[in-house]
């Protein structure tokens, strides 16, 4: 239910899909050295920390049709419909998108079929905390592929995040909550963003978006190996102090949490369509005051795609299916008007229908409202929130992509 949703994790996956929304949006931006940097400094803890929290969230999946059917709804629908949107959206706009359709996600939508598999494959990863070091070796073989059909690359790459999340118990999480934790994250984040400054020195960007092969980076497999170990240690340590310093309390930003996945799926649109207009020869001339307003606007996007409005009207485009299942339910409860003259008693009145973004029973099931991402116990329904996904947007090396 609605109310029994802890606040914390709502305020933490709406500031991760805003993250999200922001640096697909300084994609916009001229290359400068400090743009470059932002987006260096964001990269290397947004994905890990999105990434931790969809494993946390996705605990209690299981092997069931419920579970099934939650992915077919909220993962597989989704992705099978807003993929071929964006691309021809982009295609349109005069953008060159290669590889194949479905088979090599596209832009944003690369984080649907990888927590498709990492929830199949959810019910084995947390069977053992031994799957944590085992994911840590896989991500680091994983370079040595490039195959990189429903984004591969990513999926064994990013693995040991959502297997820590996994096992993290809501217990690790409240220490999270003690002040001297707090301290401590702002400094970790204040060294990562001096760390940012000089990335190229000592790896790429691209490491950052895990979506390549050690081949593709042109880099030997044992130095590229170790750049990737580094890149992880540094994600993990950025991840948790960015989620140490999210609010706990409950308000109408926690609200917006439940909205993730407009957002996400979304926010690509608007994105695009900002980049062919003149305000991005405009941000040439004026990289500062662009870089200001790309940051403030893509939090407005996100807020508005997180709206109650957007919630109320928008939840048939997210989870079409969902969203009939969940009215017809509604119809078939709403008992028949009274055919006597004599005004209907009060148990005769009909059932309102619950306003999109109202939680129904059994949460995490297909029949509930789209963007309404699962409980910490229910591991079926939301990606997670989009689900951060980062950019294939030049910042610093093209992604070999």
């Amino acid at each position: 239910m609605a109310a029994d949703r802890d606040p914390w994790l709502d305020n933490t996956k709406m500031v991760l899909v805003t993250l999200v929304v922001i640096g697909h949006s300084w994609g916009l931006l001229p290359d400068t050295h400090f743009n470059d940097w932002a987006y260096d400094f964001l990269y290397f803890w947004h994905i890990p920390a999105f990434v931790l929290i969809s494993g946390y969230l996705s605990k209690s999946f299981a092997w069931t049709p419920r579970h099934f059917k939650s992915l077919l709804y909220v993962l597989v629908i989704p992705y099978l419909i807003f993929e071929p949107a964006l691309y021809y959206y982009r295609v349109g706009l005069g953008e060159h998108e290669p590889g194949m359709l479905y088979l090599q996600p596209h832009w944003t939508l690369w984080y649907l079929p990888v927590l498709f598999f990492w929830r199949l494959l959810t019910p084995i990863l947390k069977l053992h905390w031994l799957f944590l070091p085992a994911a840590v070796i896989i991500s680091l073989a994983g370079g040595l592929w490039t195959f990189d059909w429903f984004m591969l690359p990513r999926i064994l790459g990013l693995l040991p995040f959502f297997v820590l999340g996994l096992h993290i118990a809501p217990r690790h999480l409240r220490r999270l909550d003690d002040p001297w934790v707090k301290v401590a994250a702002v400094g970790a984040l204040v060294l990562i963003a001096l760390l940012a400054r000089h990335t190229d020195d000592w790896a790429r960007t691209a490491f950052l978006w895990y979506d390549a092969g050690y081949e593709d980076l042109h880099v030997q497999a044992a130095t590229a190996a170790q750049t990737r170990l580094s890149v992880m240690a540094i994600g993990l340590i950025g991840a948790f102090a960015a989620i140490a310093l999210v609010p706990r309390r409950a308000g109408w930003f926690s609200a917006m949490g439940a909205a993730t996945m407009n957002v996400y799926l979304l926010h690509g649109f608007v994105v695009k369509s900002v980049k062919w207009t003149d305000f991005v020869v405009w941000s040439e001339a004026h990289p500062n005051v662009a870089f200001a307003i790309v940051t403030l606007g893509a939090t407005a996007v996100a807020l508005v795609l997180a709206s109650p409005w957007s919630r109320r009207y928008l939840v048939w485009l997210v989870n079409p299916l969902g969203t009939w299942e969940r009215r017809r339910t509604a119809r078939v409860r709403t008992p028949r008007a009274p055919t006597s003259d004599a005004p209907p008693s009060a148990e005769s009145d009909p059932v309102p229908l619950p306003r999109a973004g109202t939680a129904l029973p059994h949460p995490g099931a297909p029949g509930t409202t789209a963007p309404t991402p699962p409980d910490a116990g229910d591991g079926g329904a939301d990606p997670g929130f989009p689900r951060a996904a980062p950019s294939v947007e030049r910042r610093g090396p093209e992604s070999p992509r």
